[in-house]
């Protein structure tokens, strides 16, 4: 069966919204896509999302009696994770069309949970005790034994924020849009060595929502699914496998072209989740688009810039356009956008797009690859 994302959109704004509170932020979300897929919430029957508020408060305020539900949390990457799922659900003939919704307000904390890993944890107690205390001393680690494995420059690193503000700029929406330089990150504070704080992803209030179903029940502009994959590595940064290359990254990527059946050279467009500068590193690297430390070149050299060969993040990222938390969400969204022609930052001639999702720090992958047509 030929599943596809028929209805993909974003909350009305993102950014800061202390107006809106998270539930209210999913709620906006569905009903924009419900909107752009042409269905009303009486032909959805499959409900996902992550977090709270869970998939039966987001069904109950929606007025959606479910058949199917799905509450997997495994951080920014988990809606990629809800589209593989829904898909062999729907294959599986478990439901027919799936709501996926996203709501976080990330910045004005706004209904949000706490912040907090319990001194019980595997972080609590063999990371938080040596002052590894989330995102920005966690992903230092992997960034400096990167740079000292490869020879990554702090130049090149700063261009990775340089390139995806080159995209923002083009995007009304974007938080972030004034041109910089690498002497601008250079200027800004720093949060965590090497990490400058444009170096690091934003923290935003917003959502988006995906409805996901079969071909034949599509009404307008579907992005096929063609292949996915998901994996995961470990919780606790310390023991990745080896701190230069995601082994879930590799995993879901490798799964998610063999299903495609896609060469490198077929895809267009690249979407990789970018909580900080070196994550896009990581992910060109990892999912075969370049070799072992010439990521940072290729960035550098522009090719996935405006005008380059692989455009990436185009909608600026979660470095400038937005990032409540859990980014992946958007990178889908502007993927589909790209695909239907109508991104803010349309890229010619789109028609295979890649998706490349995160959680934790580098706990966990999930690979989409999307098109606007069958092969």
């Amino acid at each position: 069966m030929n599943v596809v994302i028929a209805g993909a959109a974003e909350t009305d704004e993102v950014g800061r919204l202390p107006h809106h509170s998270t539930l209210q932020l999913h709620l906006e979300a569905a009903r924009n896509a419900l909107a752009d897929a042409g269905l009303t919430k009486d032909d959805i029957d499959g409900v996902a999302t992550v977090g709270t508020p869970g998939p039966i408060q987001v069904a109950h305020a929606l007025g959606i009696t479910p058949a199917w539900l799905d509450g997997t949390g495994v951080g920014g990457s988990s809606f990629l994770f809800h589209v593989r799922h829904a898909a062999a659900a729907i294959r599986a003939g478990l439901c027919h069309t799936v709501l996926i919704t996203h709501g976080e307000s990330g910045r004005s904390r706004v209904g949000a949970g706490r912040f907090g890993m319990g001194p019980d944890s595997l972080l609590g107690q063999f990371e938080v005790p040596y002052g590894v205390v989330g995102p920005p001393t966690s992903f230092t680690i992997t960034a400096l034994r990167y740079m000292k494995e490869t020879g990554l420059t702090h130049e090149q690193l700063a261009e990775v924020a340089v390139a995806q503000r080159r995209w923002s700029h083009l995007n009304p929406r974007a938080m972030f849009r004034d041109l910089i330089t690498v002497e601008d990150v250079f200027a800004s504070r720093m949060v965590a060595y090497p990490f400058h704080l444009l170096e690091c992803c934003l923290v935003t209030d917003g959502g988006g929502a995906l409805v996901v179903t079969s071909a034949e029940r599509a009404r307008r502009s579907p992005v096929h699914l063609l292949g996915s994959g998901e994996s995961a590595e470990s919780p606790i940064i310390s023991q990745m496998e080896d701190f230069t290359t995601s082994k879930a990254f590799r995993l879901s990527g490798e799964a998610a072209f063999a299903e495609a059946k896609i060469t490198h050279e077929d895809v267009d467009h690249l979407m990789v989740y970018d909580a900080f500068a070196h994550v896009p590193i990581y992910g060109l690297e990892d999912l075969g688009f370049v070799g072992r430390g010439e990521a940072g070149a290729f960035i550098a050299e522009g090719h996935t810039s405006p005008g380059g060969r692989l455009p990436m993040n185009t909608n600026g990222g979660g470095l400038s356009y937005t990032h409540t938390g859990m980014y992946g969400m958007f990178a889908i969204q502007e993927a589909v956008r790209q695909l239907r022609g109508e991104a803010a930052a349309q890229v010619p001639g789109v028609e295979v797009s890649v998706v490349l999702g995160n959680g934790g720090m580098f706990a966990s992958a999930a690979t989409l690859v999307l098109a606007n047509r069958l092969p």
